[in-house]
């Protein structure tokens, strides 16, 4: 399995006994080699991961992920000797093989092979294991280069899921293969009929295809990871940018620029993904990014890369960009989790029964709660309003709506079916409901249902006021998304930095934040609102007599009030003055579902 350090396989840091325990449940549950990256390739995050597989008694193969490319002389960051340093650290760290890691499909064959050779010569009785994807069409090429050079592993996929953002084709690398020194003995006729197999699942899922036709050498510009760029372009699709495909690649490109030209895997690559639809959406290049960034409201991820709460990037972290956002707020030096009090997951696990029910919560359970807090909530919250057994139905029932007269088979166990056939669904109610009635094993049956769709028709968003982009007080929505929490109310004082609401939109949360001290006029958005971009949020008034001097608190303008200081979201009542959090206000934080502040001032 992957392993992502530190991380886990989340998108932040966790307490060091939260991913020890997850992976001890993953080696229980029959996970035996982890791939252990990070996605900054920092030393600290990835021994750590080592040291937490072999504790569970797993095969840890130690991963450099691949940025850049070796052949061209002008890149100057991730060269050979970047690779090569970073390897024997991880040799010398105990690792039972070594994999490289192309998210992007950047290794291109004569890197492989300059970069696979060099591996082998200096470490000639490692496992060497190389993954890639084939975003640019290159993919096959650079396996087999990587194979020629010494490689022992390296990955593909079968032939109808291969290519494209996936890994290059396995039939055709056997093929290349067969008669010479490296010859598989992989059978190609048996990879047909798997390869038939899945060609015809695949078909199942087609609504959630990229339609991405055709390999793309922008790759090599943009360097979007192939997990990623799927994934990405139908967020952007979800934010209104579905047009501005083109413009969001240009962007990620940017935004890597940006941030430093940095490593690009979960959860890095998100940073940069969402930072990329950021400035799509406010029109920012990288250079306009820098000139504005003290007045923007940044998406949270970004906030916290800058705060070092995923690690060191290789080469430092760029100023004066951080410094704009950051604006005083408390960083992390060295491994997050070193500073982490352990989370107590036997609380959260009382937590849990009292909610669910004994019955109901395994350990697995509790550490899904402890990495995927608000996941875990939604996911339970779906199960008791449809139970279990919703994983029963076909998948194209599950994903498409059944027609009139149409029925279902479904098996609830081994030889119980039951028959479901629709047969008309009632008008519209003004509850927004529905009467839908069909056949349960021949019964007519009938069950009242919300119509979501004429909902969101009839009435999901109400007309609303812009914000004045010439009223600095005149607060707006940085993106379109949903509000998922409001801060302050009409009349409550507010210092500059301190957080108004939160938006999310797609996994992308930005907690939105005064530009000024002043006393809040204004509240126009309500929790669950959809906004989009521009919309007003909060109308902050300067000249009242009570707003708060910006030297009222400790001499810090950008201090946030004591009403503030007390949510678990707020990154300066989770930390200490040495950036360390403490023990109460990080366990609050591993559990709170709020964004950490962002600050806009």
């Amino acid at each position: 399995m992957l392993l992502r350090g530190a991380n886990a396989v989340g998108y932040t840091s966790y307490p060091d006994n939260v991913v020890d325990a997850f992976t001890k449940q993953a080696r229980i549950s029959g996970v035996d080699i982890f791939r252990v990256f990070d996605s900054l390739n920092y030393i600290d995050n990835l021994k750590f991961g080592i040291d937490s597989v072999t504790a569970a008694g797993g095969i840890a193969e130690g991963t450099i992920c691949y940025s850049g490319d070796l052949t061209d002389p002008t890149r100057t960051k991730y060269t050979l000797d970047y690779y090569m340093d970073l390897a024997e650290q991880l040799v010398d760290h105990g690792i039972h093989s070594l994999g490289i890691k192309d998210m992007a499909g950047l290794l291109k064959p004569r890197a492989a092979t300059q970069l696979v050779g060099a591996l082998r010569a200096r470490f000639p009785d490692l496992v060497i294991h190389v993954h890639t994807h084939d975003s640019a069409g290159t993919g096959v090429a650079t396996q087999i280069a990587a194979a020629e050079a010494g490689a022992d592993i390296i990955d593909c996929a079968i032939d109808s899921m291969s290519g494209l953002t996936s890994q290059p084709n396995m039939g055709a690398i056997v093929n290349a293969l067969a008669g010479t020194e490296l010859d598989t003995g992989v059978n190609p006729r048996h990879l047909l009929v798997l390869s038939n197999y899945w060609e015809a699942t695949r078909e199942l899922y087609a609504p959630f295809e990229s339609n991405m036709r055709y390999s793309s050498s922008d790759v090599y510009q943009h360097e979007m990871p192939g997990g990623q760029y799927t994934n990405l372009k139908f967020q952007a699709a979800s934010l209104g940018l579905g047009n501005a495909w083109d413009k969001v690649q240009q962007s990620y490109a940017a935004a890597n620029r940006a941030l430093g030209d940095i490593v690009k895997v979960t959860p890095s690559s998100k940073v940069v993904g969402d930072l990329a639809q950021f400035m799509v959406q406010n029109e920012l290049d990288e250079h306009g990014l820098v000139e504005k960034a003290e007045q923007l409201s940044f998406p949270g991820s970004v906030v916290e890369f800058m705060q070092g709460y995923i690690g060191q990037p290789s080469f430092g972290f760029p100023e004066p960009l951080r410094s704009k956002i950051l604006k005083g707020k408390p960083t992390i030096e060295g491994r997050p989790g070193a500073s982490m009090p352990p989370m107590e997951l036997d609380n959260l696990e009382a937590r849990l029964v009292e909610r669910y029910g004994r019955n109901n919560i395994t350990h697995k359970d509790v550490l899904s709660a402890a990495l995927y807090p608000k996941v875990f909530e939604e996911y339970q919250d779906f199960v008791l309003k449809y139970s279990a057994l919703i994983e029963k139905l076909p998948t194209r029932a599950f994903l498409a709506p059944v027609k009139e007269d149409e029925e279902v088979e479904i098996e609830l166990s081994k030889g119980v079916s039951s028959h479901i056939k629709l047969k008309a669904a009632g008008e519209l109610q003004d509850s927004g409901k529905r009467e839908v009635y069909f056949e349960a094993n021949g019964v007519p049956r009938v069950v009242e249902v919300e119509d979501r769709r004429s909902a969101e028709t009839l009435g999901k968003k109400a007309i609303r006021e812009k914000a004045d982009v010439g009223i600095l007080g005149s607060v707006g929505a940085p993106m379109a998304g949903t509000v998922i929490e409001v801060s302050v109310k009409a009349g409550q004082p507010v210092h500059a930095g301190q957080q108004l609401a939160v938006l999310s939109a797609m996994k992308m949360e930005t907690a939105v934040c005064a530009p000024i001290a002043g006393v809040v006029t204004q509240v126009a958005v309500d929790k669950t609102d959809n906004l989009d971009a521009g919309d007003l949020i909060v109308l902050i008034d300067a000249t009242s007599p009570a707003a708060p001097a910006l030297n009222s608190m400790d001499g810090d303008p950008l201090r946030v009030s004591s009403e503030t200081e007390s949510q678990p979201g707020s990154l300066t009542a989770s930390l200490g003055d040495n950036g360390a959090r403490t023990d109460a206000a990080a366990a609050a934080a591993a559990e709170s579902k709020q964004p950490q502040s962002v600050t806009a001032a």
